[in-house]
């Protein structure tokens, strides 16, 4: 209180009323006129109206200035708000109603909040955009990106634009795995593909880009538009250098193992490239063995090959002979006849002269054994339908034997077995006639695709197949005429009966029972003979008309039923005297 009331004494000494008062006094004691005092006063009116002046002016000012600054944090806060894609903000006041610097403080820390905002929105975009910019400097394959961060555009930094930067990154990061995951791909293929070629993985992968070697991590591999292009032309290079290979190993191979088999070279001695002919029939993504396809590899079967060619020259007679026995065994069981005595002999003679070059004269064997064996794969089906017919004659021969047994009913050891044997003989030949009429017909269209006789060792197959039919038909009628004789005996038995009445039965003549010894058509064991010599001339064959053969022509039919007479007529004379007529 007290030095409140101090104050208020001083304010009173201080005050222009008593200032004015002690003034006058002053005059008065000085004895100021009146003009001078009223000139002294207007003087002191002028000057505190100068005072007023300029602190108005200077108020004025700071108005101005507050209101301006007001005006600008207006203008910064809408700035702000559009720049971060807010239209309004929650913290704004609705009324701007107050004083000036109220509404100045209520605006600062709403600004200063946007400001943060801003500054970490701006490192936002910084960083998508670094990622983005690095990311295409990958793909674009400029590695060597200035440190210099993007620049970000202010005026639109709100989370639409964000997440479009987002989103572009995010497409910009798969394409990026995408394509480290497809380098990766090809420098393992080139990886693999260089082991089996033999080749230097390091310096083929470094020759295309220098980030792919392994000591350099995955993410800093190069992912360039030209690495992958390199990277896919280094794959189909070494992929095509491995294709040759193998085509050119496999071809060494195949001569190795030729040449191997020409000279029956030992199974060690082979055993030392079966890493050469293990590869012989594989597909080219089958050999994934290191080394597989070595240049070094390849030189070496090459060398073993030259050493085996220098080899079969100096051993051409024994290789030309194997090759003749193999060829000769080809037309043996395709049942053409050839003059081997001859082929030999023309082989000799050829070599002896040193006119032809071993290669050739083996090729042009190695043609003729191809030829042989495309002509008897053409007379395959002929060939088994022939054999067929032969082995339907020879159970047919034995049915025959079977048939004249007269002890073929009495129980003995096996006669089950040669009664199921009859009845299966039986069906087999019901099956001759179509059997024989199907070879013909298949025998014509051969020889019509192939303008030639078809035979069969020799003997042309039409006419064997006419003769069987020949003394098929002759059989048959044998047959019927021995079952009328039979007919006959057995009428004049009965009336013999009849006049001299019933008597014993004499005793079966020697000559009715078999022949002991083998057949005359077969060996000891009732197996008939395949080849049978028959006059062409005498036999009616049409095939050997249509040719126009004069001379005796050797068949190989079934030479059974030549015999069938003669055995059927001596066991009818064995049993009963043959009238001279009927």
């Amino acid at each position: 209180m007290a030095v409140t009331e101090a104050q208020n004494h001083l304010v009173g000494e201080n005050s222009c009323g008593s200032l004015l008062k002690k003034l006058q006094q002053i005059w008065d004691e000085v004895g100021e006129s009146e003009e001078q005092r009223d000139e002294m006063l207007l003087q002191l009116e002028q000057e505190c109206l100068d005072v007023y002046k300029r602190k108005v002016m200077h108020a004025a000012k700071s108005r101005a200035e507050l209101l301006q600054a007001l005006s600008h944090a207006n203008l910064q806060l809408s700035t702000l708000l559009s720049a971060l894609g807010q239209n309004t903000f929650a913290q704004i006041p609705e009324n701007t109603c107050g004083t000036i610097k109220e509404q100045l403080a209520a605006i600062a820390p709403i600004l200063e909040e946007l400001w943060q905002k801003k500054e970490e929105r701006i490192r936002e975009f910084s960083d998508v955009q670094s990622q983005i910019q690095n990311i295409c400097g990958e793909i674009a394959g400029n590695l060597n990106l200035s440190d210099a961060p993007p620049e970000v555009d202010e005026s639109d930094l709100s989370l639409k634009k964000l997440d479009e930067y987002q989103s572009e990154l995010q497409e910009l990061q798969k394409e990026k795995s995408e394509r480290l995951h497809k380098v990766l791909e090809f420098v393992s293929t080139v990886h693999d593909l260089c082991a089996v070629l033999s080749l230097d993985f390091f310096s083929t992968v470094t020759e295309v880009h220098p980030s792919l070697n392994d000591s350099t991590g995955v993410q800093s591999k190069s992912i360039s538009n030209d690495t992958l292009d390199w990277l896919a032309k280094t794959v189909l290079t070494l992929k095509e250098d491995k294709k040759q290979r193998l085509h050119k190993l496999q071809q060494l191979a195949s001569q190795l193992i030729d040449l191997w088999n020409l000279m029956d070279t030992h199974p060690e001695e082979r055993k030392l490239f079966d890493h050469v002919t293990c590869n012989m029939s594989a597909s080219v993504d089958e050999v994934t063995v290191p080394g597989a396809l070595a240049l070094d590899l390849i030189e070496q079967a090459e060398v073993e090959v030259g050493r085996l060619d220098q080899l079969k020259a100096s051993r051409m007679k024994e290789i030309a002979f194997k090759k003749q026995t193999e060829l000769e065994e080809i037309f043996a069981r395709a049942h053409i006849e050839i003059d081997p005595e001859a082929s030999r002999e023309k082989i000799m003679t050829l070599i002896d002269s040193g006119n032809v070059e071993p290669t050739e004269l083996l090729d042009d064997m190695d043609n003729q054994i191809a030829k042989a064996k495309e002509e008897a794969l053409s007379r395959k089906d002929i060939l088994d339908k022939v054999e067929k017919w032969m082995s339907a004659c020879e159970e047919e021969s034995w049915l025959e034997d079977y048939n004249r047994d007269e002890n073929r009913y009495n129980v003995s050891r096996g006669a089950h077995l040669n009664l199921k044997r009859a009845e299966k003989a039986r069906i087999l030949v019901n099956k001759i006639p179509a059997l024989v009429d199907t070879l013909v017909a298949k025998t014509h269209a051969w020889e019509e695709d192939h303008g030639m006789s078809f035979t069969y060792d020799g003997a042309p197959l039409l006419a064997m197949l006419d003769e069987y039919a020949l003394l098929r038909l002759e059989r048959e009628e044998e047959k019927r005429r021995m079952r009328d004789q039979k007919k006959y005996h057995e009428l004049q038995n009965t009336e013999q009966e009849t006049v001299f009445g019933s008597r014993p039965s004499p005793a079966r003549s020697v000559s009715a029972k078999k022949v002991a010894g083998p057949r005359a058509n077969g060996g000891a064991n009732g197996t008939p003979n395949r080849r049978l010599s028959l006059n062409a001339h005498q036999n009616g064959s049409k095939s050997t008309m249509k040719e126009g053969k004069k001379e005796n022509v050797k068949t190989a039919a079934p030479v059974n039923y030549v015999i069938l007479k003669e055995d059927d007529a001596s066991h009818v004379s064995g049993t009963e005297p043959i009238p001279t007529s009927p």
